[in-house]
């Protein structure tokens, strides 16, 4: 009797073992099967990080190559800008000088070439068609546009400063103009007085 109860502990004792052995199997071949995916992860996040990084390192080059040529664009129309100033200026003076040397004579021959010269109005038209600058703004991104905008605002704010000073001249040649008339008809009266006061050649 005491030999039947030995044997039923021993296969339980036998039964918990390989009970015991198969968790502990179980439990390394987890472990073993949690690093090789953890092992994995860390092999992901690394491509991943190494894209990132290249990527940037793209954007990068090419934000530095747009930054260059939107310098580049600018500084050439910076020069075209300032080289187109300079030859309105110039024509600009050359216009006046010849429009003050001939003054006079445009007084006094007017009359005879208004058959010839054109209308004030025909000259507007034409100095606007000249000056009119053609948008051309289908092809333009937003910052272009912007561009663009601050372009057409400086040329605005530099025709308002010319319209100024133009005006403010032609405001002090209409003056001089009233003060020459206003001495003509005081040296006519004048004239016309000292007649008055001569008979046969002797004053009364």
């Amino acid at each position: 009797m005491a030999c039947f109860h030995g044997d039923i502990h021993r296969k339980r004792m036998e039964k918990d073992l390989l009970e015991l052995q198969t968790l502990i199997d179980a439990h390394f071949e987890q472990r073993k099967k949690e690093e090789e995916e953890l092992i994995c992860l860390k092999e992901r996040i690394e491509h991943r990080r190494a894209e990132r990084a290249e990527q940037q390192r793209v954007r990068a080059e090419k934000e530095r190559d747009r930054q260059t040529r939107l310098l580049e664009e600018k500084t050439r129309k910076e020069e075209e800008e300032a080289k187109k100033r300079a030859d309105d200026d110039a024509k600009k003076k050359k216009v006046l000088s010849n429009m003050g040397a001939h003054y006079g004579g445009y007084l006094v021959k007017a009359e005879q070439r208004r058959g010839k010269k054109q209308t004030g109005r025909e000259m507007k038209k034409k100095i606007l068609a000249e000056r009119r600058r053609p948008l051309n703004i289908e092809h333009l991104n937003d910052e272009k546009m912007r561009e663009k905008a601050k372009e057409l605002w400086e040329w605005m704010h530099q025709l308002e400063s010319e319209k100024f000073d133009l005006m403010d001249k032609l405001k002090r040649q209409k003056y001089e103009i009233n003060l020459l008339h206003n001495r003509i008809n005081e040296h006519q009266k004048f004239k016309k007085a000292a007649g008055k006061g001569k008979v046969g050649g002797r004053w009364k």
